[in-house]
């Protein structure tokens, strides 16, 4: 039978170094908040620009709809193909950047689709998208 002549030792936690990352962070941020100061004590004048472009958001995307019968929506406005091509291109003069969404419907001939595309390009619009649904597969599990 062994007899234990040793205490064991209780764990304990170091805390000093600890407390040295806690000071070297108080100094780091006492010497930001001294230097943001000065910087904004300095006298600075900032230069000037001839062009500005505009700081709006870009429009949403201009939507146009071709129904199942061939007929053309924008703005939720029946239109022709001339009608369209005058509407676009109004809307581009007011904002260059525009974007189009197409929305056919699946049983569409795609002429009119094409025709749609085609006043697109004539307008020079720079994104045009057509909308898709993504087919349900049946044979994946979800």
């Amino acid at each position: 039978m062994s007899f234990r002549n040793t205490i064991e030792e209780l764990p304990n936690l170091n805390l000093t170094p600890m407390i040295d990352v806690v000071f070297l962070l108080i100094i780091f941020f006492m010497l930001a908040t001294k230097f943001t100061e000065i910087e904004r004590k300095l006298e600075l004048r900032i230069p000037e620009v001839a062009y500005q472009e505009m700081l709006v958001r870009p429009p949403d995307p201009k939507v146009i709809t071709v129904y199942r019968d061939g007929s053309i929506a924008y703005e939720k406005r029946i239109l022709t193909l001339d009608e369209l091509k005058e509407n676009l291109k109004s809307a581009r003069t007011q904002f260059p950047k525009l974007s189009v969404l197409i929305r056919g419907d699946m049983e569409v001939q795609f002429q009119r689709i094409a025709d749609v595309l085609s006043i697109c390009k004539q307008v020079q619009i720079p994104q045009v998208s057509v909308a898709v649904r993504p087919k349900e597969d049946k044979t994946l599990p979800r």
